[in-house]
């Protein structure tokens, strides 16, 4: 059993951040299988449902100790002295506490060995795959210049509900992020505090009868929850999304999170790329936990 007190961070969102947060190893199934039997309490309350939590409840967990291990491997795609490529399981944060970056640190710290590791970019809590950590402070400038300059191409598979029009396209729109509500807004014109966004994408195949596709889609900006937001914006919507896409979709699909995943990263550099010049024409694709 675990025991945790919700703070403020926390006040007013639901149950399953929260656990996801604190116990990083439990997974999405294991979640509501957790909710099904009953096994986790709120003020000593046993609960089946995803509530909304507020600060100071207590939060009761049980689970096998062997489920709620601090232990953490991760699943390394490519390592030098420099870079550090990470396949990103779904139900954890990029950044914050009990991290990915975190458990990083505390990993590389427990093999005795002095790298800075630093990410170069995001991806959101329930999207997998690849994602580019900087060992060095010199690495990480001048990745972070890289993906200013788009020297670097991140493309993602998306499975979304519905089959587009048009075989590849780049849409173009514009992005507003409410912070306070954890959500982005798209507008095909330009307003007031929204900034322009570019998405391109290729269907890779789809399914006529369920209705489907799986896109390729390559990030030209990169805002948050920009592919998400833009592709439901324009009527295709990634199955599993609870925040940007419908339940009755999800539910028929039989997805709790979206199907969302970073398979490829090439490095195209046209400047000078200092001690990672030798990445130049790279590209590292991930071949397994695909959609």
């Amino acid at each position: 059993m675990k025991e945790f007190i919700v703070n403020s961070k926390f006040n007013n969102r639901k149950l399953q951040n929260f656990i996801y947060t604190q116990i990083p190893s439990i997974t999405s199934s294991m979640f509501y299988k957790t909710l099904r039997k009953k096994d986790i309490k709120v003020n000593d309350i046993r609960i089946n449902e995803n509530i909304i939590l507020h600060e100071g409840d207590n939060i009761k967990v049980y689970i096998d100790d062997k489920y709620l291990s601090s232990s953490f491997t991760p699943d390394i795609i490519y390592e030098d002295k420099n870079i550090l490529i990470i396949n990103k399981p779904a139900g954890i944060e990029v950044v914050g506490e009990n991290s990915l970056t975190n458990n990083l640190i505390n990993y590389y710290k427990s093999s005795n060995n002095k790298y800075c590791i630093s990410p170069c970019h995001r991806l959101d809590r329930n999207t997998t795959g690849l994602i580019l950590y900087a060992k060095n402070e010199e690495a990480l400038n001048t990745l972070l210049k890289k993906f200013k300059n788009h020297e670097i191409e991140k493309h993602y598979k998306a499975m979304v509900y519905g089959i587009p029009h048009k075989k590849t396209a780049t849409l173009n729109a514009y992005l507003f992020k409410d912070n306070k509500k954890s959500l982005v807004y798209i507008s095909d014109t330009p307003k007031k505090g929204y900034v322009p966004i570019e998405t391109k994408y290729n269907i890779l195949k789809y399914d006529i009868k369920k209705n489907f596709s799986i896109l390729d889609v390559e990030l030209l900006t990169g805002k948050t929850h920009q592919i998400r937001a833009h592709l439901a914006h324009i009527g295709y919507p990634i199955i599993g999304d609870g925040k940007y896409g419908k339940n009755e979709i999800n539910k028929k699909f039989g997805h709790k999170v979206q199907q969302l995943c970073s398979y490829k990263l090439k490095f195209n550099f046209f400047t000078d790329s200092g001690i990672l010049n030798y990445l130049n024409g790279k590209e590292f694709i991930l071949n397994k936990n695909l959609i």
